[in-house]
């Protein structure tokens, strides 16, 4: 009987250093995929700034035309032509 327990331990002492082990391999895979969907992510906040900027940029251009004609229009003597 002794002998029995004795291998049914060492059965299970591998058994749960294997899943330990395979656990472990698990995460590592699951980091290592995290870590590049942040690093696609950050490509992507990097592309979509630099396209906010340009839009900006045209949106305050756009702002002073629209100042300029509003000016333009509000003028009733003529003054400013």
């Amino acid at each position: 009987m002794r002998g029995v327990a004795v291998v049914v331990g060492g059965l299970l002492l591998i058994g749960g250093a294997t899943i330990v082990v395979l656990a472990d391999q698990q995460r590592a895979a699951e980091v290592a995929q995290l870590h590049e969907r942040v690093e696609q992510t950050t490509e992507r906040l990097d592309d979509i700034g630099d396209d906010n900027l340009g839009l900006a940029a045209r949106l305050t251009a756009l702002r002073s035309q629209i100042a300029e004609q509003d000016a333009e229009l509000t003028d009733t003597t003529g003054f400013m032509q």
